[in-house]
C-alpha cells in the first residue's frame, strides 16, 4: 500500500520552500563537553501525578513471570493510534504483559521533556513487575528512550531489550526539508533533523550500553527516515558496549518494497517477527532465526484484516493533521544543562 505520508511530506516540503540549514544560535555543542556516561541523571521536572497518568499497563504486569514490553509511540501519534490496533492486540493474544507511555502533545514538543516520561515509565514498570523492561519504540519512540538511557544511567540496569522500528537515531535528512527556519516546525521535529543537537547529545561518547540488547529494524523503502540503504543509515547503531543487530526488512525479504515508515512500526509481519525473536532469545534479534515464510504474510498478528484499511487511514489522518496544524518554532530547543559535563 502506498503511504499517504509521502503525499503529506511532499506537500509540506513544497509549502515550506527549499530546505535551509538549521539554526544553531542557541547553543554550539562543539563548544561544550557532553556529560560522562556515568554522570547521574537530573531530577524529573514533570509533576509525578502527570507522569503517573501517562503509563497504562495490561493486567498481568504486576510480578510478571516474563519481561514487560514498554511501547513508545512516534511523532504526531498517541499510543492507541500507534499500537492499539496491532501490537497491543498481539500482546494480549499471546499473554505477554505490556505497558504504554504517552509522551506529551503527541510527542510534538521538546523531546527532552518526553524523555522524562520514558524514564518514569521504565522505573515504574521495573518496580511494578520486578523484572527488566523491554522497550519497543517506533520512529521518535526509538530515539527518545535512547536519550533517556544516555542521561539517566540508573535505568540502564532496568532494561533488557531495546527494539527500534524506523528509529530516527541520527535524525533524518527528510525532516530537514520540513524545518526551514523561515517557516519552522514543531520542537521534536527540529530535534529529529539530521545532525541536530539532540541527536548529537543522544549519540555522544557511546551509542549503546552494556547489559542491553539493541535491535534496530529499518526499511530501505522508508520514505521518512533516511538514509536507510544499509546499516550505515540513520537508524543503525554501532558504538558502545551493548549487543547490536541492525537489520533491514529487505535483509529477510529482499523483494519487499511495501514496508514504508508507518508499516514498519504498526503492521509489518517481518518487523514483528524480528522483534519477537529478540524478546524470546538472549541478545538482539538474529535474522537467521526468522522463517522466510513470513515474506508471504500481509500483516503481523493482532491486525484485523477487515478493519485494517479504516485503522490505517485513521492513523495517517492524525499524522497529516498534526504535521500541518501543530504550532511551529523557528529553531531547535536548547539542550538542557545536564547533557554537559559538570
Amino acid at each position: 500500500m502506498a503511504s499517504a505520508l509521502v503525499v503529506t511530506l511532499s506537500a509540506l516540503a513544497m509549502s515550506s520552500g527549499p530546505a535551509v540549514a538549521t539554526d544553531r544560535e542557541s547553543v554550539s555543542v562543539d563548544d561544550h563537553e557532553f556529560a560522562p556516561i556515568d554522570q547521574p541523571g537530573p531530577a524529573l521536572t514533570v509533576p509525578e501525578a502527570t507522569l503517573a497518568k501517562s503509563v497504562v499497563c495490561s493486567g498481568n504486569v504486576e510480578q510478571s513471570r516474563r519481561g514487560v514490553v514498554l511501547f513508545v509511540h512516534g511523532t504526531t501519534m498517541t499510543p492507541g493510534e500507534n499500537f492499539e490496533w496491532n501490537w497491543l492486540r498481539a500482546m494480549t493474544q499471546s499473554g505477554r504483559p505490556y505497558c504504554t507511555v504517552a509522551m506529551p502533545n503527541r510527542a510534538m514538543t521538546d523531546a527532552q521533556i518526553s524523555a522524562e516520561y520514558v524514564v518514569h515509565a521504565v522505573r515504574y514498570v521495573h518496580r511494578t513487575s520486578g523484572r527488566k523492561v523491554d522497550i519497543l519504540g517506533h520512529s521518535q519512540g526509538g530515539l527518545v528512550p535512547r536519550f533517556a538511557l544516555r542521561f539517566w544511567p540508573d535505568i540502564r540496569a532496568m532494561v533488557d531489550d531495546y527494539v527500534g522500528f524506523g528509529a530516527t537515531n541520527h535524525g533524518s535528512f527528510v525532516v530537514n526539508a520540513l524545518c526551514p527556519p523561515a517557516v519552522g516546525c514543531s520542537p521534536s521535529l527540529w530535534q529529529q533533523t539530521a545532525d541536530s543537537d539532540f541527536t548529537r547529545a543522544t549519540n555522544s561518547r557511546q551509542e549503546t550500553f552494556a547489559g542491553i540488547s539493541y535491535t534496530n529494524i529499518y526499511s530501505r523503502t522508508d520514505e521518512f527516515v533516511r538514509p536507510a540503504l544499509d546499516d550505515t543509515g540513520t537508524s543503525s547503531l554501532h558504538t558502545g558496549d551493548g549487543r547490536i543487530t541492525n537489520v533491514a526488512i529487505q535483509d529477510v525479504c529482499p523483494l519487499d518494497a511495501a514496508s514504508e515508515h508507518i508499516a514498519v512500526g504498526t503492521y509489518d509481519p517481518v518487523a514483528y517477527a524480528l522483534a519477537i525473536d529478540a524478546l524470546d532469545h538472549d541478545g538482539p534479534s538474529d535474522p537467521g532465526r526468522v522463517a522466510r515464510s513470513v515474506c508471504t504474510q500481509l500483516f503481523m498478528p493482532g491486525v484485523d484484516t477487515l478493519q485494517f484499511a479504516t485503522e490505517y487511514v485513521n492513523s495517517m489522518t492524525s499524522i497529516a493533521k498534526e504535521l500541518v496544524l501543530h504550532n511551529r518554532t523557528p529553531k531547535e530547543p536548547e539542550l538542557k544543562s545536564y547533557v554537559f559535563a559538570r
